[in-house]
């Protein structure tokens, strides 16, 4: 395989990522659509899915969005039903925000569709790819946690 110059790496993978982010998505949007869930909602559920619960400063934070914003996000998971408030028994000032059964619910069969996916696309690549591929992520995982990228 030929040398590719860094440039020319960050163009292809510049056309690529658009088109395997949106197929991945595509997969699962059927779950998303019928129940009016945003990607921004699903990323909060599964936010609180890791997390048990959340206070809006810290999702906020996790999405690098205004607590307003979250507010916004928030009310909508409440409102369908996927995610209630609750006061902190010390500090009422405090409210935290969890999933709900209905919202948990959710949540695995998103990840079950998306479990799904991976397989049916991944099982038509060598086990060496699949371990290079995700080697690969994981690094990128790790540098993006480290430091914020600004183009």
């Amino acid at each position: 395989m030929p040398k590719v110059s860094l440039s020319e790496f960050a163009d292809r993978l510049s056309q690529i990522m658009p088109l395997v982010a949106k197929e991945f998505m595509r997969q699962q949007l059927g779950e998303l659509f019928k129940d009016k869930v945003t990607l921004p909602q699903l990323l909060i559920m599964s936010f609180l899915s890791m997390e048990g619960e959340s206070k809006m400063t810290d999702m906020a934070h996790f999405m690098k969005v205004s607590t307003a914003a979250m507010t916004g996000i928030v009310d909508r998971l409440v409102r369908l039903g996927y995610a209630t408030r609750e006061y902190d028994a010390e500090d009422r000032r405090i409210i935290k925000i969890r999933l709900t059964p209905k919202g948990i619910d959710l949540v695995k069969k998103i990840n079950q569709q998306r479990r799904q996916v991976i397989i049916k696309i991944f099982g038509k690549i060598s086990e060496q790819d699949r371990e290079d591929y995700l080697r690969i992520l994981t690094q990128i995982r790790d540098i993006l946690a480290k430091e914020e990228i600004k183009p």
